[in-house]
């Protein structure tokens, strides 16, 4: 791998020394560098370990070191000459602070751990746990081999009902209806050996498919008095930290399962060490902010947005509708970000890293490229676990297979804490900062909405560059879910450029979702080849949009107005006016659900013009004036409305309908007033 100093120096405004060996015979220069104070980055990520070690050892050493892999990601590949610009625009992320702390979420594990399945597996499970687990079994049968003699542990027996929670906090309800108390049960087998028809088992509970009432057992189990036809069914609950599910089918459906909850196929036993170490207190980062105010899920009971409620994988948002707010529970949460990523409003914003931070990696990714003389860029944004592998597993293959290309030199990677904790808004920020493409590297670890979700909004992001005139497809997703797609992924890599902007942008990210999308709209429609009136966008995924307002139907009651959770429908104090504003618009369908007369209809789309940031009229109608005194208090329309409605009730005739051509005054006034109106005094 050809590396240049001077040309790397360059970009980054320093000075930089080259070495070739430094985890071996040049190992004091790192540690003198790590006595210096500043932080210090290692371009090599293979002696990780060893340079930790080396910093522990050297005396004084106070600086932060940060590795990042230049080699497999930008020097072994047919384009290693050209990477220069690649390697100065990771070598310039390196160099960013690290993400600031966030708020975490705390579990607290003493080691209490339910096993679910059948006696012999779940008791050979236990074996290998119970030296560092407190276990407790949960019988659904003797298995192929039945229990132990020995009763080793406490058991459990019944039908369950449900099981919820996460680590150090699981709860268990089941209904215990077995005529044998495990409790009490010794198992001597009397039972089993004077029972005719074989109906009890090996798991010391009762067939009672099989019994046939000749109550032998009862007898047979004496002093013990485990056995008890007449016992009620009994509703019991228990609490755990961790839970070890054996059966086909779980207890938890949802593509990310709670921490602490485990299945096992009874061989891989690295699940059981997972099991072994979850004892004690542990924490992780809250990764969502919530804003309720900006939420779009609901407003007087009636439901708008559930984009975050359906992509969830772990199932850890719900509605609260009387509350118009949904509930994220921290516990499930697994920070995969895909609700803040669908979320149209912003209400919803990742929090680790946060959306300034990330910015600001694209920002310095693409412009350290782009000073160093880099061209075309193309951000591949991976996981930071089976991505980074991925795309170290193409570099080794381009090492030792002249047939494989490795990641090209245009091609910047980034890694994510989650492929999908990034969206729309970030990625046109990227082409606005001059990015000619932007890929999304998938692998196994994404459930299958997630892949939905983030196809939705290249949709939407690609139907908006291709309206504004840029030329070629500039989002996609890639899959590979081992070595053997490397092949294919190493095709992808090498596709054509898309047309990117002529000018970056030199904004930077913003922590509000939507100021973030308007800054990146506005420079890219500055840069366009295009400028039509208004770009259609696909329904699914859109945040942007208008409304259709069907006028003959509208009665301007205005409760869409008090509904719009974005401030985008307004009214008018002085006289009967709809107002719209575009800019404002989420899409979430809470006016058209809200509204009584279903006049509303929801058009997703992309206004270029002017009137897109201004109040505009979408209905209005005239004032209906108090036939008493003519002072205006209701829309011509809804008052016509109103009175075609009752024309035929019994209640509403004669004096009774004018009076609903009345304000509330002078209702009032000729109620009291009508010589021929029945007073509750006068009735005997």
């Amino acid at each position: 791998m050809p590396l240049q100093p001077q040309t790397l120096g360059t970009a980054l405004d320093e000075k930089l020394t080259l070495h070739s060996a430094l985890c071996r015979r040049e190992a004091g220069a790192f540690q003198k560098a790590v006595q210096s104070g500043d932080d210090v980055v290692v371009a090599c990520t293979q002696e990780t370990r060893l340079f930790a070690e080396l910093a522990q050892q050297t005396e004084g050493a106070t600086s932060v070191i940060k590795f990042v892999n230049i080699r497999e990601t930008g020097g072994w590949s047919r384009d290693a000459a050209q990477a220069s610009p690649k390697i100065a625009a990771l070598l310039a992320v390196a160099h960013l602070p690290d993400a600031e702390p966030v708020a975490t979420v705390t579990y607290k594990s003493a080691g209490r751990v339910l096993i679910i399945g059948e006696l012999d597996v779940a008791e050979r499970a236990a074996g290998l746990l119970s030296d560092a687990l407190d276990v407790t079994l949960f019988s659904l049968g003797t298995g192929r081999d039945g229990g132990l003699q020995e009763r080793r542990y406490p058991v459990l027996a019944g039908k369950i009902q449900r099981l919820t929670g996460w680590l150090g906090a699981f709860e268990l309800h089941w209904q215990r209806d077995n005529a044998i108390d495990l409790d009490l049960c010794t198992r001597c087998n009397a039972c089993l050996a004077v029972c005719p028809e074989g109906a009890i088992g090996f798991d010391y509970q009762i067939d009672n498919a099989l019994c046939k009432s000749h109550r032998a057992c009862v007898k047979a189990c004496g002093v013990a008095g485990a056995i008890d036809f007449g016992r009620a069914p009994e509703a019991l609950s228990e609490k755990f930290d961790l839970v070890l599910d054996l059966r086909a089918t779980p207890a938890f459906t949802q593509h990310a399962l709670p921490q602490g909850y485990f299945r096992w196929d009874g061989q891989d036993t690295s699940t059981l060490l997972q099991l072994r170490s979850l004892v004690g207190e542990f924490e992780k980062p809250k990764f969502f902010n919530y804003k309720q105010k900006l939420c779009a899920h609901s407003r007087n009971e009636k439901t708008g947005c559930t984009a975050c409620i359906d992509v969830c994988s772990a199932s850890a948002i719900s509605s609260q509708r009387d509350r118009q707010q949904i509930v994220v529970n921290p516990n499930l949460c697994v920070g995969c970000g895909a609700c803040t990523t669908v979320c149209p409003s912003g209400a919803l914003t990742f929090a680790y890293p946060r959306p300034g931070e990330q910015g600001a990696k694209i920002k310095t990714l693409l412009g350290t490229y782009a000073r160093a003389g880099g061209k075309q860029a193309a951000l591949l944004l991976h996981s930071q676990e089976a991505g980074t592998r991925l795309l170290g597993d193409l570099g080794r293959m381009a090492r030792l297979d002249p047939a494989t290309h490795g990641v090209p030199a245009r091609v910047l990677p980034l890694a994510l804490w989650h492929t999908v904790s990034v969206g729309l808004e970030l990625w046109l920020s990227a082409i606005a900062h001059g990015a000619s493409q932007v890929w999304v590297l998938m692998t196994h670890e994404e459930a299958p909405q997630y892949r939905e979700a983030v196809r939705a909004q290249m949709d939407v992001a690609q139907a908006i560059l291709g309206g504004l005139g840029y030329q070629g497809e500039h989002f996609r997703i890639l899959e590979a879910r081992d070595a053997r797609d490397l092949g294919t992924l190493d095709a992808e890599l090498q596709a054509a450029p898309a047309q990117g902007v002529g000018q970056a942008a030199g904004f930077a990210v913003q922590a509000d979702k939507r100021a973030t999308l308007e800054l990146a709209l506005d420079h890219l429609m500055t840069q366009a080849t295009a400028r039509p009136e208004a770009i259609a966008l696909p329904a699914a995924g859109s945040p942007l949009g208008t409304l259709s307002i069907n006028k003959d139907a509208c009665t301007l009651c205005l409760s869409c107005v008090s509904a719009c959770p974005a401030s985008a429908l307004q009214d008018n104090p002085e006289r009967p006016q709809l107002k719209f504003i575009e800019k404002n618009c989420v899409q979430c369908g809470l006016c058209a659900t809200t509204c009584p007369e279903n006049a509303i209809t929801l058009q997703p789309r992309l206004l270029l013009t002017p009137q897109r940031k201004e109040a505009r009229v979408l209905n209005e109608s005239q004032p209906y004036q108090c036939i008493r005194c003519s002072k205006p208090f209701g829309t011509l329309k809804a008052i016509e409305s109103m009175l075609g409605k009752l024309a035929g009730h019994a209640m509403f005739q004669g004096a009774a309908a004018e009076r609903l051509k009345m304000c509330s005054d002078c209702r009032v006034i000729d109620i009291y007033s009508a010589d021929n109106e029945i007073k509750i005094t006068d009735i005997r």
